[in-house]
């Protein structure tokens, strides 16, 4: 029997403020809610903003959790975000300035879910930039993840890399490498399907190989390996195997869907990937 919820991430309802999308994700049926912390949302990520309170009380009059606290982009960075990923400064930038930038934004992340009473939040390796090699890349990304995590633990809060094709941590070998490399327990996978599936990754090997170091599942659908997330249901991933798995490695966390390609009609996305994923959850398969 599978004990999975089902949480809704607000990069997808980038049109609306941050409680209004938290309130939609709630009527909508939603048991949790990733955080997007970037903006239109959630940058910078803090514990006194003046929409923490009013976030607070929506997470409390629809009984949503937080599933995640979503640090993966930092568009905010920029005057003028393009709407693409930004992934950039990163914490495998070969400037130190730029990496310490990026470490003190995910401390502020770790902050955020200690306030949010979220578990765990999620970050990207970055990408090899010229002039910075893979071997090069990895030495300093291990180097900024001891110092996150050393902040992590002292903090309780689970940190889970996203890989995705592009960057330097880009498939699951990898990351189990990263983790192995890291040593904490606290650093696992904020684990995307629709990455995984776009790579060829099998994915019931994958999610047998990291097992207890899933943090928290995105999930969206893929048609035919091409990176573009659809509604599930809408593309050609085989759900039936993959939830098949889950109950067999007895992962009871949040299956959080992650739609930002649908931002502009983000209601009828959510509740038709609710209405497709709802017969998993809870469901002997």
């Amino acid at each position: 029997m599978i004990a999975l919820k089902l949480a809704y991430s607000t990069n997808g309802y980038q049109n609306m403020t941050l409680t209004n999308a938290v309130s939609e994700i709630g009527k909508t049926g939603y048991q949790g809610v990733e955080i997007l912390a970037d903006t239109p949302h959630a940058f910078p990520p803090s514990t006194n903003a003046n929409w923490v309170k009013d976030l607070k009380y929506e997470l409390d009059k629809y009984q949503l959790e937080v599933s995640n606290i979503n640090g993966n982009t930092v568009a905010g960075f920029f005057f003028d975000p393009t709407g693409e990923p930004t992934f950039e400064p990163s914490i495998c930038n070969a400037d130190k300035q730029k990496r310490s930038k990026r470490i003190a934004y995910t401390k502020a992340c770790i902050d955020m879910a200690v306030e949010l009473e979220a578990k765990n939040i999620s970050i990207t390796s970055g990408m090899c930039l010229p002039g910075n090699p893979p071997n090069q890349a990895l030495i300093q990304l291990v180097e900024s993840l001891k110092e996150i995590m050393e902040y992590a633990e002292a903090k309780q809060i689970n940190v889970g890399i996203e890989y995705e094709p592009g960057l330097l941590v880009e498939n699951g070998r990898e990351l189990l490498e990263v983790i192995d490399l890291v040593g904490s327990d606290r650093l696992g996978a904020n684990l995307d399907l629709g990455h995984a599936e776009v790579i060829g990754e099998n994915l019931p090997e994958l999610l047998s190989n990291f097992k207890n170091r899933i943090w928290n599942l995105h999930m969206e659908d893929i048609a035919y390996q091409k990176h573009y997330h659809l509604i599930p249901g809408d593309g050609t991933m085989d759900f039936d195997s993959i939830f098949r798995v889950l109950n067999e490695i007895e992962y009871d966390g949040f299956v959080t869907v992650e739609l930002y390609t649908y931002s502009h009609d983000p209601i009828y996305a959510s509740k038709r990937s609710y209405e497709f994923l709802e017969r998993y959850i809870n469901i002997s398969i």
